[in-house]
């Protein structure tokens, strides 16, 4: 099956990055939107850090700027959501908890037109961080594409990275990242996006393959919980035969 007979659809090509790009992250003001706002600034994309509360997105991004101690000329600077979306050019990061997820997005939706919003949400189950519970949609990712209308440029990724390798500056993020969504252009824009934090990552099809995922993040969380595994903060790789992953 190729990836229009899926229900991909192909868009006339056009640009979606450029060297001076303003990326918004929502939801920038917990661990996994500040880890991501710093790997993006060190690879020289400024952020839009936007929360509900634009004051504290606007602390936490000063914070942010002072850790970068010169890495990098691009900048993090905070504001509500509203603010943030306006503020990108192109691309538009979800990072919420599940819980805030169709309440952000039906408040932003209004300001997308002509922007990408790549959709890092998982719908972990309450209580229970190592099983899902996804929507009736099939997973967040086509509950956002539902949500948004057929014509919003939507993609699933970033969802099996943990927040503590985001945040650990000194070392490179330990896995690769999969991507999927319904628009084949902009999947792959966000592919192109992805892969300036230095790491591997795939178009992996339409969005309805965000349910199988979305739901690997629980698995990752049990096995980094399991005392049984010598580690924590694990991450999954795609090796090509006859690699020995070194």
């Amino acid at each position: 099956m190729t990836l229009l007979a899926a229900g991909v659809t192909k868009r006339s090509k056009r640009s979606y990055m450029n060297s001076d790009t303003t990326i918004a992250i929502l939801g920038g003001t917990g661990p996994q939107g500040q880890g991501l706002a710093l790997r993006f600034a060190i690879a020289g994309v400024s952020v839009a850090l936007g929360s509900r509360d634009g004051d504290r997105a606007a602390a936490i991004a000063e914070e942010l700027n002072k850790k970068l101690n010169g890495r990098s000329e691009a900048h993090i600077h905070g504001c509500d959501n509203l603010g943030a979306v306006d503020a990108a050019e192109q691309f538009v990061l979800v990072a919420v908890p599940y819980a805030g997820h169709d309440a952000t997005l039906a408040a932003i939706k209004s300001r997308l037109s002509g922007k990408v919003l790549v959709d890092l949400v998982v719908p972990l189950a309450a209580a229970n961080p190592r099983a899902v519970a996804m929507p009736k949609e099939g997973s967040a990712t086509e509950a956002a594409q539902a949500l948004l209308g057929s014509e919003m440029k939507v993609v699933g990724a970033l969802h099996n990275v943990s927040a503590h390798t985001l945040n650990a500056l000194d070392e490179k993020i330990n896995c690769d990242i999969l991507a999927c969504g319904d628009d084949l252009e902009a999947t792959d824009a966000a592919v192109d996006l992805i892969k300036r934090l230095g790491v591997e990552a795939y178009n992996c099809g339409p969005a309805v393959n965000a349910r199988c995922i979305e739901a690997i993040t629980p698995i990752l969380i049990r096995l980094n919980m399991s005392k049984k595994v010598p580690f924590s903060h694990a991450g999954i790789r795609i090796w090509r035969p006859g690699h020995s992953g070194v």
